[in-house]
């Protein structure tokens, strides 16, 4: 069995040089992303080779008395790079830091570290529109772990606790406790007020649709609960990283097409939480493993290139193209097959498949693993 017990050393994150080369420019850096992705470990690594550099982790009763007067105290440092950690438990702060920035413009005063979406922090978009720059840290992706590591990468996610455990158990056991401390307290600490026990079945259902079609009123009825519930409940998964909603693609057409989106967990060792399938041998054995890595796959290129916008085609006859990828006037069409020969499909031009390297289908169709499609899409950048 395989050991990636790394928690000794620093694993360099790919997204590092983007926050660092942003520190330079901007007044406020925002590192957002789910609860235990790395943010505070990368956080503090970067200011580690600050001069008077402060970290606040404003979970903690000591460092939240140090902002009482959070003016005087953040005037004080006006000339430090401050950190400060879980920020949206402290809306009130953003505008305060408008106003330090404005009276005093100058690049890196603040990295900002959050576990909820931009579109959770609503404070911080209006009060810093202008002012800061936004960055998404994911779980550990596939070019930040040993390249012989993708199947131990697949079932346990990309979450460092859970990756790096010394054995599939205590991967495991982590990711239960990860669900239950989300459920039972993070979200009520970002300003949900929840049932843990309905949100936790209604958590497992997502799971069980994942890679399909959004059905909300199918999934209300099942909870006997409200359309307005369940929609309450997917923004919060989705606000806090634990899910995509992936949207259908828009682009006008002749042929009608699908509307509802489709929903993923993003994390494939939540999934196989979620699912209960707890080592390898129990996915490679299960009716989800088509699902699993299409997911997977799927959150392995967006993590590489956030900067293409992302979509799923369906027509109204069943043809179906799994990713969109648009970026200008540049489209990509991606499938996503657990199989290292799939049959050709002339409306593709990539397949995700679990092989060693790419290779061409046909004149215009490459097959491969996600690094080879990730590697295709670094050379098509604009």
């Amino acid at each position: 069995m395989h050991s990636y017990n790394y928690c000794m050393v620093y694993i360099e994150r790919a997204i590092q040089a983007d926050i660092e080369k942003a520190l330079t420019w901007f007044p406020a850096v925002a590192l957002l992303g789910p609860r235990q992705c790395g943010k505070s470990t990368l956080a503090k690594h970067i200011i580690a080779g600050k001069e008077n550099a402060v970290y606040l982790d404003l979970q903690r009763e000591e460092d939240r008395r140090k902002l009482e007067q959070p003016d005087l105290y953040l005037e004080e440092h006006r000339d430090s790079l401050v950190c400060l950690d879980e920020v949206q438990l402290r809306p009130t702060l953003f505008p305060i830091l408008r106003s330090l920035i404005d009276d005093y413009r100058k690049p890196g005063r603040f990295m900002i570290l959050g576990s909820a979406s931009r579109d959770l922090i609503q404070s911080s978009s209006e009060s810093l529109a202008g002012r800061i720059s936004y960055h998404e840290l994911t779980p550990f992706m596939l070019s930040e772990v040993p390249q012989d590591s993708m199947n131990p990468f697949w079932i346990r996610g990309g979450f460092p606790d859970s990756f790096l455990a010394p054995d599939e158990e205590l991967s495991y056991r982590w990711r239960g406790d990860f669900i239950r401390t989300f459920l039972e307290r993070d979200l009520s600490q970002l300003g949900f007020n929840l049932p843990p026990a309905s949100l936790r079945r209604f958590w497992r259902l997502l799971a069980h649709s994942h890679g399909k079609e959004l059905n909300q009123s199918k999934l209300a009825g099942i909870l006997g609960v409200t359309d307005k519930t369940v929609r309450n409940w997917i923004d919060a998964l989705a606000g806090t990283f634990m899910i995509r909603i992936l949207p259908p693609f828009e682009r006008n057409l002749k042929k009608r097409l699908i509307k509802s989106p489709k929903v993923y967990i993003r994390d494939s060792g939540i999934l196989h939480s979620l699912l209960e399938l707890r080592d390898f041998d129990q996915l490679h054995g299960s009716l989800s493993i088509g699902e699993s890595w299409e997911g997977w796959a799927l959150e392995t290129i967006l993590a590489a290139h956030p900067d293409w916008r992302a979509s799923f085609l369906k027509t109204s006859n069943g043809n179906e193209v799994d990713l969109v990828l648009e970026q200008g006037e540049k489209t990509v069409f991606i499938e996503f097959k657990y199989n290292p020969a799939p049959k050709v499909r002339p409306d593709s031009c990539w397949f995700v498949v679990p092989s060693r390297s790419a290779y061409p289908l046909d004149s215009d169709i490459q097959a491969g693993p996600p690094q080879a499609l990730i590697k295709a899409l670094g050379n098509m950048r604009s």
